[in-house]
């Protein structure tokens, strides 16, 4: 990252943490190496996403742990508060990571990072609406007015294929093609009748914007039993929302990457990018050892944000002192280092010009401070006001720069 691009990223970091905090959330940090069996024997990653991580042996001599650079910012999190779990109820925890995926065309970048925050402990619908709700707060005070939200739920989707009548391992096989996009997938399938077929077609092609739209589609016919219980919890949430003037569109097939979500899940796009996605998923932490115990969170995604935000800069310049000496002999430098040093201690970013180089056009400050030799003094430069003084001691510059 370039320096402006730094400067966002630090925007954005910072406007995210106030945030978080806010909400009462604390931050953690977690491995960028972690196990590669978080990921895979507890089938939290789709296929297609752990074909694009970066696994390899962590060789000690004699055995070895196969590792991986971690893809996903929220199950390290999970195995966190696995491994810590006697000292929270419920968590609320944050954090700013980087994320690696193998991108075969070069064409993106595979060191990615993240903003997330999950909280654990909780199974009550306006806990998924918190996660939403904080998301969208950071969001908005980003600067960002257009950001939609699509709204699915993992628990219908899977009630669903349950009812194909399918084996567990071709149940997996269909949810991680629909998971990845493929909805073309169910009619390949052809263990179930014309007439389910075009009611689960009809349900996951379905699109609507409030909860009265969900509560509709437990009235369409042959609607299977153990969908109805994943549609009163879906119906819930949107309630909340809709309560909360959050607006959002329903999309069932919306989900996409990963297996581990249980139930509500969304996506935030803003200005046709996708810049975050969360949801729950009630079975992460005792897929990784720990007890039985609900969760959900969210992620926003800081390279597309990077391009859109614009962050809204103070008056830097007010405090910036440009500090140069006439000539590179020690007693005028020594001058200059010392009163840049002053300035510095009273809250002021001083620059030192180097002798013989002219100030970058494009930096921004109000103060110049010329040390000369004659003896040493200091002339004061308010470019603001196009004023000049002169003083012969560092007090007496600092004086100045704080009265003028």
């Amino acid at each position: 990252m370039l320096p402006e691009d730094v400067e966002v990223f630090r925007y954005i970091e910072d406007v995210f943490r106030r945030s978080c905090m806010g909400w009462g959330y604390q931050e953690v940090r977690t491995p960028t190496l972690e196990y590669l069996h978080l990921f895979t024997a507890a089938g939290t990653l789709t296929p297609n996403m752990l074909s694009r991580v970066y696994s390899f042996l962590d060789w000690d001599g004699w055995s070895g742990e196969r590792v991986v650079l971690r893809p996903d910012g929220t199950i390290p999190v999970a195995r966190l508060y696995v491994e810590n779990a006697s000292r929270w109820g419920m968590a609320r925890l944050f954090y700013v990571t980087n994320v690696f995926v193998f991108e075969a065309t070069g064409a993106e970048s595979r060191e990615r990072w993240q903003c997330g925050a999950e909280l654990i402990g909780s199974g009550q619908p306006s806990a998924d609406v918190e996660t939403i709700a904080l998301a969208i707060e950071v969001l908005r005070n980003l600067g960002l007015r257009d950001v939609k939200i699509q709204l699915s739920h993992a628990g219908v989707l899977g009630a669903l294929l349950k009812g194909l009548g399918l084996s567990t391992d071709d149940e997996t096989r269909l949810l991680d093609r629909i998971l990845d996009g493929d909805i073309e997938a169910l009619q390949k399938i052809e263990s179930f009748s014309s007439s389910h077929h075009e009611f689960l077609l009809r349900i996951l092609n379905s699109r609507g914007t409030r909860a009265a739209f969900i509560k509709n589609l437990r009235s369409l016919p042959q609607l299977p039993e153990n969908v109805s219980s994943a549609l009163d919890d879906f119906a819930g949430i949107a309630e909340l929302l809709d309560a909360l003037g959050i607006g959002y569109q329903i999309d069932v097939t919306s989900v996409r990457g990963f297996e581990y979500y249980t139930g509500v899940c969304f996506q935030f796009l803003s200005q046709g990018k996708k810049i975050g996605s969360g949801g729950r998923y009630n079975n992460l932490i005792p897929l990784l050892g720990g007890k039985d115990t609900p969760a959900c969170g969210f992620a926003l995604y800081m390279d597309p944000l990077m391009n859109i935000v614009v962050p809204v800069k103070k008056r830097d310049n007010e405090r910036r002192v440009i500090v140069k000496c006439e000539q590179e002999i020690p007693g005028i430098v020594k001058a200059g280092f010392k009163v840049a040093e002053a300035l510095r201690t009273q809250g002021y970013t001083a620059e030192l010009s180097i002798f013989g180089t002219e100030v970058a056009s494009e930096v921004a400050y109000r103060w110049l401070v010329i040390v000369r030799d004659e003896p040493v003094s200091f002339v004061i430069v308010d470019k603001e006001r196009k004023q000049e003084k002169k003083t012969d001691s560092v007090e007496g510059a600092i004086d100045i720069i704080g009265g003028m």
